[in-house]
């Protein structure tokens, strides 16, 4: 673990193995590398230590899956008891199609310029939604054991890590009011998807939203700096769900490696078109064609970011419903001050867990608080 105080002048002496191991003893949840970092980092931490006090309260709260592995995944991950890597390694899909940069070592050697092309869930039939489902969505999936009964996958199926890209925007989506059943979307929802990153190399999991809006043509605009330059404006249509690893399985009959699409003229239930570049720099390109009736920032890191100000200014400004997630509890506290200090307004959805979270804790988190990507959610 990092040292709290590092970058904040002086050398860090836990920047090596052993990491920094000096808690606060109020808290617990910050560490420092020595006593003198700990008493120069005071002026800052003692305004959040009370806060973060009450965030790892909710420890249990945070690991709480209805997964065979959730202690695998979450207690022992942030122990050092398992890693990323074995995880995927006991399930053979360690640096594997779109499981590939979901450690460490995959994501050093994937690149955005081969976004969307791992298109397969590299699993049996049995444990992925290779195909369309049984029955309609209900009106309400209210969590991950909702979403696996209904869609007939058992419980030590490692899907949700990917899957909780579509189910948070289904979330997010019935948070502000909007449902498939809703006349102001008509038969068309037209989403911007904010600043994309590993996502990117998922594309073909987006799939699952045409379940989760049967009947709605679906349009998603991503848009964010991570997007390759060459790749700005490209359309990619999505019409299947992803494979699975049998090859006498019905989703392989006449599909065989035309998952994802580019090639113009498909008309398709779900599109995603490209734009490399920040919201506020793209967005009168973007409204000529698509007024969004839902905007959405995965993993946001809107404390952490200053290019995120002139967006948020744009986004006050249009009134649309906007939903930011991030890691923890804390980073959406910070994020909150920041809009509103941008915008004079409070958050009009309040930060709540996102029950569609990553089952999977972020390793190497700066602080001893569980961390999940789209842990929790926001809005304005």
């Amino acid at each position: 673990m990092e040292c709290a105080a590092k970058g904040s002048g002086g050398r860090c002496g836990g920047s090596g193995s052993g990491g920094a191991t000096r808690l606060c003893a109020r808290c617990e949840a910050v560490a420092y590398c020595s006593l003198s970092h700990q008493i120069a980092h005071w002026s800052r931490h003692k305004h959040e230590c009370d806060r973060l006090q009450q965030q790892l309260k909710s420890v249990e709260v945070l690991n709480n899956f209805p997964f065979t592995f959730s202690r695998e995944s979450t207690f022992q991950v942030c122990v050092k008891q398992e890693t990323r890597c074995s995880f995927f390694s006991k399930r053979g899909l360690h640096q594997v199609g779109m499981w590939m940069h979901e450690c460490h070592c995959g994501a050093s050697s994937t690149s955005f310029d081969c976004l969307g092309l791992n298109n397969g869930w590299d699993l049996p039939s049995s444990l992925c939604p290779c195909c369309e489902p049984s029955s309609p969505v209900s009106e309400q999936l209210h969590c991950w054991r909702d979403y696996y009964k209904w869609r007939c996958i058992p419980l030590d199926s490692p899907v949700a890590l990917l899957l909780q890209w579509p189910l948070t925007i289904y979330h997010a989506a019935r948070l502000v009011g909007i449902t498939a059943l809703n006349p102001e979307i008509s038969d068309k929802l037209y989403i911007h998807y904010l600043g994309p990153e590993k996502e990117l190399l998922q594309l073909a999991v987006f799939g699952e939203l045409l379940a989760l809006f049967p009947g709605v043509r679906i349009h998603i605009e991503l848009v964010g700096p991570a997007i390759p330059p060459q790749r700005d404006g490209e359309m990619i249509h999505i019409s299947k769900y992803p494979c699975c690893n049998e090859d006498e399985c019905e989703c392989k009959i006449g599909s065989k490696n035309t998952f994802l699409e580019t090639q113009s003229g498909i008309t398709s239930t779900l599109t995603l078109q490209l734009w490399q570049g920040f919201y506020h720099d793209r967005y009168r390109d973007i409204v000529k064609d698509s007024f969004p009736h839902l905007i959405i920032a995965p993993n946001g890191g809107i404390a952490a970011y200053s290019s995120w100000l002139p967006s948020i200014e744009l986004i006050k400004k249009i009134d649309v419903p906007v939903v930011f997630t991030d890691y923890c509890e804390e980073a959406c506290h910070l994020a909150a001050n920041c809009i509103k200090t941008v915008t004079g307004s409070p958050l009009k959805l309040p930060v709540q867990l996102n029950p569609f979270r990553q089952p999977m804790a972020v390793e190497d988190s700066v602080l001893l608080l569980p961390c999940y990507s789209n842990c929790y959610l926001f809005g304005m």
